[in-house]
């Protein structure tokens, strides 16, 4: 691995581009009070001295080319910062230098990267193009939080040599795009927001009950019916009407197949794969609104639902000889859109009730001697790996489908629970961890009695930070096995593209580290301190989010005898914790928590937390056991 500053035989290998960056000669001056990185690197070393960007600092491609995406990409970034970036001469000090390194560095791997500051220049260097590109994220993220809005003539750095690589290989963020419809530009901005924290597997979930949201030339009743349902505005989900016979189709869109080509595109640029997810054979009523005669009950009449309804007779008969040449030819459609390497095939909360009453999915069990019902639905999700495998793509399918005759490469994603994951993963399946408990980021992330309406108990970011895919309770699953994992965003509740944002940041935030940070090298006193920059950022860049949870967050070991040591620390730095144990409510008069403390089993703890002086209007309590 080449090293910045001493070789200057080393800048001769600069020939391919050489960019001038322009500070302004009038603006503010910056000082990096450290690195504060997410995820947080695996290693990260810092010395006394300093590095500062001016007007004369160039930067350099070295080894991959202006035209390289890489290359236009940090070109681009750095003009959209105020950089003002030209070509110009061939420079020895006082550069920013990307290079692709001689010979392979077997540490980093492809996605790894080592980024070093010193008092003469920097140095990027990686194996590949998207170590640069997690390199320079990396450094964007030392830069001033408001750099894109605000001119500043010097911004100084702090010496240090950043080496770093991912985890995991599957980093995923997921999207419904079903219930609620969003414009390719905000599917842009949330690609932009999961390319700053290393996330690389955009999972766009294209179909459910709710619309089915891509161009089909094949059959092209998916869009001008399936694609539309009634209007109903700001009504709260929980409260939308169903649909009504003859009313107007006024809600909804697709992504025409330039749309796809655009994102798609777009992706590539911020290394990050595109997943699509047609969701079959269940959560079908908008295919069966368009085509209502591959249901088992063919006298039916489906609709693309409207608000919380969910049919359970909205499942494809899979007894019905003309299913698989029409899922076939839907596959077909898609792996002509999307160039990666996996489509998932869904395969979640698929009731049996139509195929138990169904006379052909009956026949089709007797033929094919299955037991029962979710052995129909193995062979399903097995004819469509078959047919994905034909066109070389791989399957994904959610947990349900986990026992289906998969091929090797095909994965399962675990949603239900990571027991399914680990059972899947002990049978030899490559896994993707996404347990609903730790990753639904439609989950309410605070007390619900101050934050927008959504769905289930609170997945606070401190529970998020909490997620391991290889926990250690599951030491013997092959870690081989576990590919990575992925947060989920249902949009029931999530209408507007500004709600989107709030559910995901901070919580992205946590999430990335997770997946790419070492779990010796995760620490939350930490983290919590980075996430207050990195809001920051994010007001900067006009992202909408969340502050937090003030619930305290309590852990209780045993002392000795019959006493506990109770430990409170807070999610959102700058909070303080007042508390009582004689049962009376916490006051700005009361005990402010500040070392553990050694408690009576059975002592009323009870918590107030105050934020910016003032209280908090929850109390929390806990009785100590």
């Amino acid at each position: 691995m080449k090293r910045l500053i001493h070789n200057t035989g080393f800048y001769l290998g600069c020939l391919l581009s050489l960019l001038t960056l322009t500070l302004s000669s009038c603006g503010k001056s910056y000082v990096a009070d450290g690195v504060n990185i997410i995820p947080e690197p695996v290693s990260v070393t810092t010395k006394a001295r300093s590095f500062t960007l001016s007007n004369n600092t160039k930067v350099c491609f070295s080894n991959l080319g202006q035209n390289s995406k890489t290359a236009r990409y940090i070109t681009k970034s750095l003009r959209q910062l105020h950089f003002h970036v030209k070509l110009s001469g061939k420079e020895q000090f006082n550069s920013i230098v990307f290079t692709i390194n001689d010979s392979v560095d077997a540490t980093l791997g492809d996605e790894g990267y080592v980024l070093e500051i010193r008092p003469s220049g920097i140095l990027v260097s990686a194996n590949s193009e998207t170590g640069l590109f997690y390199g320079y994220q990396s450094l964007v993220q030392m830069l001033p939080e408001d750099i894109g809005n605000v001119r500043y003539s010097k911004v100084t750095l702090p010496e240090c040599t950043v080496v770093d690589y991912p985890r995991f290989a599957w980093r995923g963020c997921h999207l419904d795009v079903s219930r609620h419809f969003f414009s390719v530009k905000y599917i842009k901005r949330m690609l932009d927001i999961m390319a700053a924290y290393k996330m690389n597997k955009f999972h766009w979930h294209l179909t459910d009950d709710h619309g089915w949201r891509l161009e089909s030339q094949r059959y092209p009743l998916l869009n001008s019916v399936g694609s539309w349902r009634g209007e109903r505005g700001d009504v709260p989900w929980q409260e939308a009407a169903p649909p009504v016979a003859g009313e107007s189709q006024s809600y909804g869109g697709f992504y025409s197949r330039d749309d796809v080509e655009e994102i798609v595109s777009y992706a590539a640029q911020l290394h990050i794969d595109v997943i699509p997810e047609i969701d079959i054979p269940g959560h079908a009523s908008a295919i069966l609104a368009a085509y209502p005669n591959l249901a088992c009950n063919r006298d039916a009449t489906f609709s693309v639902q409207t608000g919380p309804y969910w049919p359970p007779s909205a499942v494809l008969c899979a007894g019905n000889d003309s299913l698989m040449p029409f899922l076939f030819g839907l596959l077909d459609e898609v792996v002509s859109m999307f160039p990666g390497e996996y489509i998932h095939i869904g395969g979640n909360e698929v009731f049996f009730d139509e195929w138990e009453l169904c006379p052909r999915c009956q026949a089709r069990m007797r033929n094919l001697h299955l037991e029962n019902e979710s052995q129909l639905q193995q062979w399903l999700a097995s004819k469509l790996s078959e047919h994905l495998a034909s066109l070389g793509r791989h399957a994904v399918v959610w947990d349900e489908v986990a026992s289906a005759s998969l091929a090797d490469d095909d994965i399962v994603m675990a949603w239900r629970g990571q027991q399914c994951g680990v059972e899947a993963a002990a049978s030899g399946r490559k896994v993707v961890m996404t347990p609903s408990d730790f990753c639904s980021f439609d989950y309410y992330q605070a007390n619900p009695k101050y934050q927008p309406q959504a769905i289930g108990q609170p997945v606070t970011l401190a529970k998020v930070y909490s997620f391991d895919p290889l926990p250690k309770e599951h030491a013997a699953v092959p870690q081989s096995s576990v590919v990575g994992g992925q947060c989920e965003l249902w949009t029931e509740y999530v209408s507007k593209w500004s709600q989107a944002e709030y559910m995901l940041l901070p919580r992205l935030c946590a999430m990335s580290e997770d997946l790419w940070t070492p779990s010796y090298r995760k620490d939350w006193t930490r983290f919590r301190s980075k996430v207050e920059s990195h809001k920051l950022r994010f007001a900067a860049l006009d992202y909408n989010y969340c502050e937090g949870s003030f619930k305290p967050l309590v852990k209780m070991s045993r002392h000795q005898g019959d006493s506990f040591t109770v430990t409170v620390s807070s999610e959102i730095e700058g909070t303080y914790v007042y508390y009582t144990t004689d049962g009376s409510m916490p006051t700005l008069e009361s005990p402010t928590y500040v070392e553990p403390l050694v408690l009576k089993e059975g002592t009323m703890l009870r918590l107030r937390s105050v934020f910016n002086g003032l209280p908090q209007e929850e109390v929390y309590d806990y009785v100590i056991k």
